[in-house]
């Protein structure tokens, strides 16, 4: 009996021990088990179970900066070279410039702003040979023939003519309508072409010029200074063609027309006057603008450029300044 009792009581504490062993190991597991979970979800995408995935924003983009204006235009030439006027009758602003250098001989107020009139014609210019080839041909839109204010006036409606011949158009007797066809055909509308216009002064730093009309016939909203025109002016200068067409005091061109040729003048008074070296380059008037000219000449290697907005003579008052301008030149 002894024995048999014996045997049991000893087993006893070894079958506990065993079972709270294989507690604690799978407590263990357990708790392993919920660490590696919890590791899992920490280290996985960053998502938020209630509300979604958490969307990290980039940073706002810095604010596009505005080019530097160049020095053209703005900086004086030395001492020897500079030259005083006395200008009869009137002019609010004005620049005698060297067109190679930008240095100025002469001025007045030339940062204020001012409306430009059909002087804008240079940057429409500009743009469409930015675009367009020069053998293109361009449709005449029933907008080109609804123009106010000066014209080709004989643009066929609905023909294609000559790209290069509506340049000739637009720079030598100031076509508005040919402003608008062009425009229309680089753009496809005037607003969008205006938008290419203001880019390109943009780009230009050109801080005092804004365009609101491609042939400068509304003068709300489109305005500039002397000191940018003198910018444009040379830009327009380096393109050959353009070059060429504003140089020239009249031009016979194949046309679609009775006749088969369109006769073109310039309104330019230095080439009209044949002004000695005069080379270019374009006219402007509305009654707020008042009489507006740019114009250059050369002689020899010097060549000078004038600004003259809401003047009271322009003819004589460019003559004036670029025959002292070239005189003091031969001086020093």
């Amino acid at each position: 009996m002894s024995v048999l009792q014996g045997g049991p009581r000893s087993e006893r504490p070894h079958g506990a021990r065993r079972r709270v062993v294989q507690g604690l190991a799978v407590l263990a597991l357990a708790l392993a088990a919920l660490l590696v979970l919890m590791s899992a979800r920490a280290e996985g995408p960053a998502t938020n179970p209630s509300h979604g995935p958490i969307i990290v924003r980039p940073p706002k983009p810095a604010p596009a900066k505005v080019p530097a204006r160049s020095s053209y235009g703005i900086v004086s030439a030395p001492a020897a070279e500079r030259v005083t006027v006395k200008l009869k009758l009137g002019l609010r602003s004005g620049l005698l410039f060297d067109v190679k250098t930008g240095q100025v001989l002469w001025a007045r107020d030339p940062s204020r702003v001012m409306p430009m009139a059909s002087l804008t014609k240079m940057m429409t210019a500009l743009v469409v040979v930015a675009h367009a080839e020069p053998r293109a041909r361009v449709p005449v839109t029933s907008d080109a023939l609804h123009y106010t204010g000066s014209g080709i006036g004989l643009l066929p409606k609905g023909k294609q003519v000559p790209l290069t011949a509506l340049l000739y158009g637009l720079l030598l007797p100031s076509g508005n309508d040919a402003a608008i066809a062009l425009a229309e055909y680089v753009a496809r509308t005037q607003s969008r072409f205006l938008a290419l216009m203001n880019q390109r002064a943009h780009d230009l730093g050109l801080s005092c010029t804004h365009f609101s009309t491609v042939s400068g016939i509304v003068d709300q909203g489109n305005y500039s200074c002397a000191q940018d025109l003198a910018v444009i002016a040379r830009q327009l200068l380096d393109q050959p063609l353009l070059a060429t067409i504003v140089g020239s005091r009249s031009a016979i061109l194949p046309f679609p027309i009775r006749g088969g040729k369109l006769y073109l003048y310039t309104n330019n008074p230095l080439l009209l006057l044949r002004y000695a070296g005069a080379d270019g380059v374009k006219t402007g008037f509305t009654d707020a603008a008042g009489q507006c000219l740019v114009a250059t000449a050369r002689r020899g290697s010097r060549w000078l450029g004038v600004v003259l907005l809401h003047s009271g003579d322009t003819s004589t008052q460019a003559q004036q300044l670029l025959n002292a301008g070239f005189a003091k030149l031969a001086k020093s």
